[in-house]
This record gives structure tokens, sequence and C-alpha cells, in this order.
């Protein structure tokens, strides 16, 4: 049988490793992998469409899959998940002590349509009480400036948004020229430990389990996108790339799961990981539609109130007909 050959791009994750160097083959499929970083993925996936399939946030996915006739369909299957209340960093002089007091406040992100950032003025606009007009929005750059938005959006009515290109949110941050930054990664302030900036909220671990045990919402950042051109011809596609993925994935958990074989050298990780695969009923990081449906809605909200997606969108749209079709044997 001839294989069809695909391109695809990711990051280099423990739980795509089988399927990338193909220890676990999707059938009737040959994957080309680029292992890029995400930012790359992202920018040539959106730019171009260079890839068959790749690794795109879940916030830029959403611009792209709501746009009239688009081009491009989900696979439920996730490359990135993280509870995002540690992403808060704050100045110190600003005198923030609660997510109140960022009303009036100036706060910087890296993107509009960045994941992390999209989940937490989510929560503070739905469950908190600060509405994304009650705040100044900043763009820049995380740790070097010049970061610019990579999908179009458009701007609830009375959000304010000031884009600065000469100096990352890691130097307003630090300045006191913006008063806290939502940012997935530590800015290089915080990690340089600057004596102004720190943590909004130290205990988030505490918040992050009350949060999921609240909602049954595990953030997820990106996804795996995938041109609809390729499902025109093989609309077997999209189940055979999901099957082989959950494969590797099962893989990747029993790795971490058992103490002789796990690939990270740190003494209880196996113990923390048999406690997150309980907490989540089994498996510490479900793929699928249903097994995430808080999640996905979630952020079809989100990026719909915040002027992401052109429309807010239903799980079973943004993903190929009957991809989760059990099948008895």
């Amino acid at each position: 049988m001839t294989q069809l050959q695909l391109s695809i791009a990711t990051t280099d994750y423990d739980h795509f490793r089988d399927i990338r160097l193909g220890t676990v083959k999707p059938e009737g499929i040959d994957l080309n992998w680029s292992n890029l970083g995400h930012h790359e993925c992202f920018a040539r996936f959106t730019a171009n469409r260079e890839f068959h399939l790749a690794e795109l946030s879940f916030a830029k996915f959403a611009t792209q899959v709501t746009r009239a006739n688009s081009d491009i369909i989900g696979l439920p299957v996730i490359c990135s998940r993280l509870f995002r209340f540690s992403a808060f960093y704050v100045n110190k002089k600003s005198g923030i002590r609660s997510v109140q007091d960022l009303i009036g406040k100036k706060v910087g992100s890296p993107e509009w349509a960045h994941s992390a950032a999209v989940y937490m003025r989510g929560w503070m606009h739905n469950d908190m009480g600060v509405k994304l007009s009650d705040v100044h929005w900043f763009q820049a750059g995380a740790n070097a400036p010049g970061r610019v938005e990579k999908v179009e959006i458009n701007l609830p009515e009375g959000v304010r948004l000031t884009r600065v290109a000469d100096k990352s949110l890691s130097q307003l941050l630090a300045a006191g020229e913006i008063d806290c930054a939502i940012i997935a990664r530590p800015p290089t302030c915080f990690l340089e430990g600057h004596p102004d900036v720190v943590r909004l909220f130290p205990d988030f671990l505490d918040m992050e389990e009350a949060y999921y045990d609240r909602t049954k919402v595990w953030p997820i950042m990106h996804i795996i996108a995938m041109q609809k051109s390729i499902l025109d011809d093989n609309p077997w596609v999209a189940r055979n790339l999901f099957n082989a993925f959950q494969e590797s994935k099962r893989r990747s958990i029993e790795r971490l799961l058992d103490p002789a074989v796990s690939r990270y050298p740190l003494a209880w990780l196996t113990s923390y990981a048999r406690k997150m695969r309980d907490r989540f009923g089994g498996d510490p990081f479900p793929y699928g539609i249903e097994e995430n449906r808080a999640t996905w809605e979630q952020m079809a909200l989100y990026t719909h109130q915040q002027g992401i997606a052109h429309r807010q969108f239903t799980p079973e749209e943004i993903f190929p007909a009957g991809i989760m079709t059990n099948v008895v044997i």
C-alpha cells in the first residue's frame, strides 16, 4: 500500500516521541516531522501553511478555524496544557494584592491571542468582576522587544490595547511602566530576582487544584491543526492520526509512571505522576472531545468575548466529523 506523505511541525514533546520516531506509525501515513520551537511552528503554519499539520496555539487556531470558509481543522490532540494562575507577575510598587486591584492598572501580555492570557483574562472577566474594559492592556515581546500579533483580532468595544515595539514585558514590568504581566513563562526580571517583581498568586498550585475541582477545566494551550484539503480525498486520515497520537501518549505516560524506565532523573516524579493520574480520573493528559468538553467550550467563549474568534464555535465543528466514533470489537 502506498503511504500518504504528510509534513508536520511540533515542539519535541515526550508524548509525541514514539510517533515522531516511528515506533508508533499511523496506518497508511508517512510523516515528515520537523522539530521546531513552537513560535516557529505557529508563525510558519499561520503565515504560509508550510506544513500539512502543525502545533498551533489554541487561541490562534480559534481565529483561523472560525474564518469564513476556513481552510484548517483541528485534531483533538493536545500538545501543551497548563493551568495559568502562576502566570501573573506584578511590580510590588503598584500595590496589587488581589486580582480586583488590577482594575485601572496597566497589564501586559506577549500577544492578545496568547492562550495563557486568554484564559486568565476570561477568568478575570467572567468570574472575578474585572471586565476587559477595566484594564489598560499592553502588548510586547516577553523577554525581547519586537513580537507582533500573528492573527487578526477585533477588539471589543471599550478595550484599550497599547503595543510597545521597543521594550519587552520584562523591561516594562521591572521599570514599573506596566503593573502586571500575564505571561506563559517567567519573565527574565523575575528569574533574575528583581526585588520588585513577584507572583501575584504565590499559592497558585492550591488555586489551580480548587479551580479544576470546581470547573473541570484543564486549560489547553496548543493543539494539532491540519489543512482541510488533506481530508477531501483521504477522510480516513484524521482518525488514523488520532489513534497513533493516542498510542504514543499512552507509551509516554507508561514510562512516566514506571520508575524503572522513567526518562527524567527526579526522585519522586513517578509518585507525583500517579497522584495526577488519579486526580484526572485515570488519564493525566486526556485527548478527545468529550474528555475535554468543558475546556473546549470555555476557550470558545473566551476567544469570542475577546475578539479573537470570529464567532463562538462548538467543539464538534472544529474537529473532523466522526473522529471520536467508537469502534466495538
